[in-house]
């Protein structure tokens, strides 16, 4: 018979969408409507729920930009709609982008408890199972304003610069805008007709599933087959009296089994929930409220439903904010439905965050969980983060975890990542059990093309053959539909379709690693290949972050060690309230530099309160401690040291009276306009353009730069992506370079050298400074950044033929290729280090080190004289005008150095002394550490006391080299014991230390860390 398989396609698409679908609803008629603005912020639900309200009707605008408006809505059921199902259809003005990127709404009863949430695609609203008829009823709707600034539904490009993120006016004592952004389109309560709601579901999926099977394939004809026969029935002037055998026509397609050898995919609920992005952090305490509210409400109908939730923090703000909500996610985390996921604090950036908060991460996240619901998570649960640093399988490894995934890595622009389950090997050696789910997203939704394209694209079919999918709206929450789970029960034994079974990630996981014991290995770091803008858009931000986290370690330090020597109480309240605001402020969406105006302008203000506080609490311990816990200065003063080696005289961690400090040598100026800076170990020459000619390593008689270069060249790049203006930096960035030599002023000041540069609007200003006794060049930078999609680095290229690079990641270091042979290498032109960037040859290296930048790019050319220059670059600020588009525009100062014949360990030493400067106060005492380490190569990270309140001291060290050592601990107090524990300091089995009076032996492997928890004797702290 002759067959035209898109007539029937495109048949199903338009009965579907303009008869099936409206015909859910037969019959409807208006809600009364009365509507309060809130003028400002959000209100807590009881003033909503009091206001007073004015009458409106469908057709009326509400919602200036990021106001609220609360609806009530309320009606009487019609008597001749007794004994059927009841909705409301609650349209609050939603267009056509995806939950959460636009207005929503979280429905209330009178009595404050919490319904449903409504967005675009869930706007429906239970009022009567089976209605007696007559029933009258009231609901209070909590209805966001939101701006759609991100609509990836569009046709145009969704990246078009817009000043809608800007922090709420009301905030600034500014009147809050008239121009309304949204109108009711419809508040109407209507008979839901569950027939014909099952019949789309029917057809749906059969259709969905119609698309993925191959043209020729039996089956895909029998699906049209049995879907043009139930078309053929309906009669669409009577689509409730013929829905019923339509389905009976459809049912036999239905019920055919699948394959036995068919893929299987376990399918868990999830709404990837942005901590903040588009919208601010407040806005997401919101948001978490109306997605967690749909899910439970969606679990009471559906008992086999689970849904995941990865991130503590905003369980934390339900339980703190929306009481009423977290009551509804104790009660389903009992019935196993609920399932506190990832162990996460917040879900962060993990090239960016710092080795001890990727630490507390961890800590706080299981902790949580450990203390709310009797929950150990097993899982890091990441989806959406740019780029995994390869300590984390030892970080995960150490808090317990067993497995891992993601799935950004699908977002690759050069190289496909080769696996879909493998472990994952980190620099240590530590292997995590992973998966990312061939789905390609988080925000899955179980249609034909979800499920078909998990199959196809699922890279370890033979050995294996199961994978994971996360279902639900995302990003901005939302999270599963009725729908979607309606397109789970059928898909769980369909001919044609993988089968699909809804469980967690630990089932998933445990199955999938009983099924795969030979899995893959993938060494090192998961580099994504993509949004490498993100280690340099908005520096401020960065800035905050790096400057918190060192601030954070000397709270500790000196707060312990003051605890101990003093008898000075131990701020555990505030270190623990501090620590939290600093690892929400890592999300992936805040550290990067990718959200809203608002985001940044508030992460701005919050560290700046982060470091008061902590300056506070490091000053007063640090004077208690220098006037020998006599509370009176004995004259003079006192040095402390924060850094895990010692300098000047100061030992690591602890404290010394003044010495003779080393200052900067005097500039002496040349012939031909320039200067020289020389201190008997490195010689600077800089022109009189104010660029670095010759950096002379006097000990090894070597010049580091390359001939004919300079060094600290500023380079300005065009920098306009194809898109993700905040994320991305494109490589043909390269092709576009003007390099900045003129100078409006090369002159000598008491520091150094001083060079102002002015080009387009912008102004930069440098002191080069070179100290006594110092290998280390520092260039001390003001900048008043008025570009515009621009990036700005700064370059030195080295006479050095080096191999690799190696940067610092957390707890060590990894090396990259600075050639690029393979597609992999060539994709990882825009790199992450920490604190330094060593670069070498065999006898001779040199280090760039800095105090807040993260981007780098390292090349390497032959010269024609054969010899090699390897550029290191650092990436200092950016210039994007989407999301925020005053991104980095402004005042900054940072420092960056350059260290002349640095070996690894001087290029590790270095990066933390450039990062923890030392402290004077008043006193003259001087301090001894709590702890002390001979070996160079490790590295004591943390000093802190116990979060048990014991008054145990916990000591994080880790080996730095990247090789394997023995050292020996000794405690500055008499110790009863020492142990080993993991990272929320329990002890590990048969992890007992042997000790000797104040010292214990340890032996580490490459790259390893240690949490130690050592219990002071009675009496021996002082």
């Amino acid at each position: 018979m002759h067959h035209d398989r898109t007539v029937t396609e495109r048949r199903l698409a338009r009965v579907l969408d303009q008869r099936l679908r409206p015909a859910v609803y037969r019959e409807s008629l208006p809600l009364d409507v009365a509507i309060w603005n809130v003028s400002g912020e959000p209100v807590p639900v009881s003033e909503g729920i009091a206001a007073p309200y004015e009458t409106v009707r469908t057709g009326a605008t509400w919602g200036p930009a990021w106001s609220t408006s609360w609806f009530r809505v309320s009606g009487r059921i019609p008597a001749a709609w007794a004994g059927q199902r009841v909705e409301a259809v609650l349209d609050l003005g939603f267009g056509t982008t995806q939950p959460g990127f636009s207005a929503e709404g979280l429905v209330y009863r009178a009595d404050g408890t919490p319904v449903k949430a409504l967005n675009p695609r869930n706007a429906w609203l239970p009022i009567a199972e089976r209605a007696a008829g007559g029933e009258e009823f009231v609901y209070y709707i909590e209805a966001a304003a939101n701006p759609v600034i991100f609509d990836s539904g569009t046709e145009g490009d969704p990246f078009v610069p817009t000043r809608a993120g800007g922090v709420a006016p009301w905030l600034h004592g500014d009147r809050a805008p008239d121009e309304p952004l949204y109108r009711l389109n419809r508040m109407d309560l209507a008979v839901f007709d569950s027939v014909v709601w099952e019949l789309v579901q029917d057809l749906d999926v059969l259709g969905g599933l119609m698309h993925q099977l191959p043209e020729d394939s039996t089956r895909r004809r029998q699906l049209a087959h049995a879907v043009d026969r139930a078309l053929d029935v309906i009669d669409l002037q009577d689509i409730g009296g013929t829905a019923a055998r339509a389905r009976g026509l459809l049912a036999p397609a239905l019920a055919s089994p699948a394959h036995a050898g068919a893929h299987r995919v376990s399918a868990v609920g999830h709404a990837h929930i942005d901590t903040a992005w588009l919208w601010p952090v407040r806005e997401t305490v919101r948001k978490a409220a109306r997605t967690v509210a749909n899910v439970t409400a969606l679990m009471d109908d559906h008992p086999g439903f689970r849904f995941v939730m990865s991130q503590a923090q905003q369980l934390a703000w339900l339980k703190e904010q929306r009481p009423e909500v977290f009551a509804r996610v104790v009660e389903k985390v009992r019935t196993g439905q609920f399932l506190p996921t990832g162990s996460l604090w917040v879900e962060p950036d993990t090239n960016l965050s710092g080795g001890e908060s990727l630490v507390r991460q961890f800590v706080h996240g299981k902790r949580f969980y450990l203390e709310e619901f009797g929950v150990e998570t097993k899982d890091m649960w990441l989806p959406d983060t740019f780029g995994y640093n390869a300590a984390l399988p030892q970080l995960m490894k150490l808090a317990g975890i067993e497995w891992f995934l993601t799935q950004k890595i699908s977002w690759n622009t050069t190289n496909a990542f080769p696996h879909h389950t493998f472990w994952w090997e980190g620099i240590d050696g530590t292997r995590i059990f992973s998966h990312f789910p061939p789905v390609d997203s988080y925000n899955g939704d179980l249609s034909g093309s979800d499920i078909g394209h998990t199959e196809r694209n699922f890279r370890d079919k033979g050995p294996a053959n199961r994978s994971l999918v996360p279902f639900g709206y995302g990003d901005g929450g939302g999270g599963p539909t009725r729908e979607m789970l309606a397109r789970a029960q059928r898909l769980e034994d369909l001919e044609g379709s993988a089968r699909l079974e809804m469980e967690g990630p630990a089932e998933f996981f445990t199955k999938a690693r009983e099924e795969y014991t030979d899995a893959p290995v993938w060494v090192g770091e998961l580099y994504l290949e993509l949004h490498r803008g993100t280690l340099t858009s908005q520096l401020a931000t960065k800035q905050g972050n790096r400057r918190s986290e060192h601030l954070l370690r000397e709270a500790e330090l000196w707060a312990s060690t003051a605890a101990l020597r003093t008898g000075r109480p131990y701020p555990y309240e505030l270190l623990d309230r501090v620590w939290k605001t600093v690892l929400l402020h890592q999300f992936h969406d805040i550290l990067p530099g990718t959200s809203i105006a608002w985001v940044h302008r508030e992460a701005e203000e919050t560290y700046a309160e982060v470091a008061r506080e902590l300056g506070e609490v490091i000053d007063s311990a640090q004077r208690s401690l220098a006037a020998g816990g006599s509370g009176r200065g004995a004259g003079g003063e006192t040095v402390f040291n924060a850094a895990p080696h010692a300098r000047d005289g100061v030992p690591a961690l602890g404290a010394s009276p003044r010495a003779r400090a080393s200052g900067p040598v005097a500039a002496r100026p040349t012939e031909e306009g320039g200067f020289v800076l020389d201190n008997g170990l490195v010689r600077i020459t800089v022109d009189a353009r104010g660029l670095v000619t010759s950096a002379l390593d006097l000990t090894a008689g070597r010049e580091a730069l390359a001939p004919g270069t300079v060094g600290n060249l500023l380079q300005l790049h065009q920098d306009f992506p194809n898109q993700w203006d905040a994320w991305d930096v494109d490589a043909f960035y390269r092709n576009t370079v003007r390099d900045l030599t003129g100078a409006d002023e090369v002159s000598a000041v008491p520091d150094g050298v001083r060079v102002v540069r002015s080009f387009n609007a912008s102004r930069i200003t440098q002191v080069l400074r070179l100290d006594e006794g110092s290998r280390r060049l520092d260039i001390e930078t003001d900048v008043d950044w008025q570009e515009c999609e621009k990036i700005l680095k700064a370059a030195f290229p080295l006479d050095v033929r080096a191999a690799e690079s190696s940067a610092e990641i957390p707890f060590g270091h990894v090396r990259r290729p600075t050639h690029t042979n393979t597609s992999w290498d060539s994709a990882r032109f825009e790199i992450c280090a920490h604190r330094y960037l060593h670069l070498a040859e065999p006898g001779w290296g040199a280090a760039l080190v800095n105090d807040s930048s993260y981007g780098h790019d390292v090349t390497r050319d032959v010269r024609p004289d054969g010899g090699t220059t390897t550029t290191a670059r650092i990436s200092l600020l950016r210039a994007p005008l989407f999301p925020d588009p005053d991104c980095d525009r402004g005042e900054h100062r940072l420092r960056y150095a350059l260290v002349l014949g640095a070996d690894l360990r001087d290029a590790i030493r270095e990066g933390y002394h450039f990062n923890l400067a030392e402290r004077a106060v008043p006193g003259g005492a001087a301090v001894e550490p709590l702890v002390r380490i001979d070996e160079e190569d490790v590295v004591i990270e943390a000093v802190k006391l116990a979060d048990d309140r014991s008054g145990d001291v916990v000591v994080r060290l880790y080996e730095s080299g990247g090789g394997r050592v023995r050292t020996t601990l000794r405690a500055g107090f008499a110790m009863a014991s020492a142990r080993i524990t993991d990272l929320l300091e329990r002890d590990l089995e048969g992890e007992a230390l042997a000790f000797h009076g104040s010292e214990v032996t340890l032996p580490l492997r490459p790259f390893q860390i240690l949490t130690l928890r050592l219990v002071p004797a009675a009496g021996g702290a002082g």
